[in-house]
């Protein structure tokens, strides 16, 4: 299973010491120097059946300064893939990745019903 993070991101802390107190075995990817690629995130997106724009950091002063949720809506799927692979600060985290799923930010009930 692979737990994509940014080490400095509080969420993320919170989802790491979740994991490792579940005992839950993973490989860790720091998001910002190992950003994932269009490809990736394709895939993620794919495997997750959850809506494009979770997989933006919406939050994230990255996202802000663009105006990126003004540009969203005349941005084909590719084109937002494109954009996510530009810069790890723009995707939501943390992204645990199994065989079968992927879950997009650290929600206690969906990782229990996923990795419990």
């Amino acid at each position: 299973m692979l737990f994509v993070q940014y080490p400095k991101c509080s969420t993320c802390r919170k989802a790491k010491n979740w994991l490792d107190e579940h005992n839950i075995e993973y490989e860790s990817r720091h998001i910002v120097e190992d950003n994932p690629n269009a490809e990736e995130i394709e895939n993620w997106y794919n495997k997750s059946g959850l809506p494009l724009k979770r997989f933006f950091n919406t939050s994230g002063m990255v996202y802000r300064e663009n105006k990126i949720k003004d540009k969203l809506p005349d941005m084909s799927e590719a084109e937002q893939f494109e954009l996510l692979a530009t810069n790890g600060m723009l995707v939501k985290r943390p992204i645990v990745v199994g065989d079968d799923f992927v879950l997009v930010g650290f929600k206690v009930k969906e990782w229990e019903e996923k990795l419990l």
